[in-house]
Formats: structure tokens, C-alpha cells, sequence
């Protein structure tokens, strides 16, 4: 268990998002982006850092947000 939970922890270093690029081109605050998702401003902040990967439901939600698929805005990166 601990090792799936090792390899879960690691994958932050493969995800990135196009949250903050999307986010600015839309001329939107993180307080703007939050609230339309249902989440707080420091969720938004930690997601444009790439310190926190978003479930996939407020993944989905970000996307719909910004009308994009999933797949423009967050991407898996195949090296490190």
C-alpha cells in the first residue's frame, strides 16, 4: 500500500496545467477562477503552482470553465 501510495505522491511531478495561462488570457482573478469551480483561492494558487493535481471532478469543472478539454488544459509530461 505504501508503495501505490509513493507512486501516487510522485505523479505530481508529471502533471502539468495551463490553469494560469488560460486563466490570465481570460483576464480572470484566482478569487474569480475559485469561486466558479467552488473551491478556495489557495486551491487555485497550489493547482497553478503545480503543487496540488485536482481531482478529477474539479478537473472537469476547470476545463468546462474555460471551455477546453481536459486534455489542453492539464497534460501528462513524459519526462522528467
Amino acid at each position: 500500500m505504501s508503495n501505490l501510495l509513493d507512486i501516487l505522491l510522485s505523479m505530481r511531478d508529471y502533471i502539468m496545467n495551463r490553469v494560469i495561462e488560460l486563466r490570465k488570457e481570460k483576464n480572470i482573478t484566482q478569487e474569480d477562477l475559485a469561486k466558479a469551480v467552488g473551491v478556495s483561492r489557495q486551491t487555485i494558487i497550489a493547482i497553478e503552482k503545480g503543487n496540488y493535481i485536482p481531482s478529477l471532478m474539479l478537473g472537469l469543472k476547470i476545463a468546462r470553465f474555460f471551455r477546453k478539454p481536459m486534455e489542453e488544459v492539464f497534460k501528462y509530461k513524459y519526462e522528467k
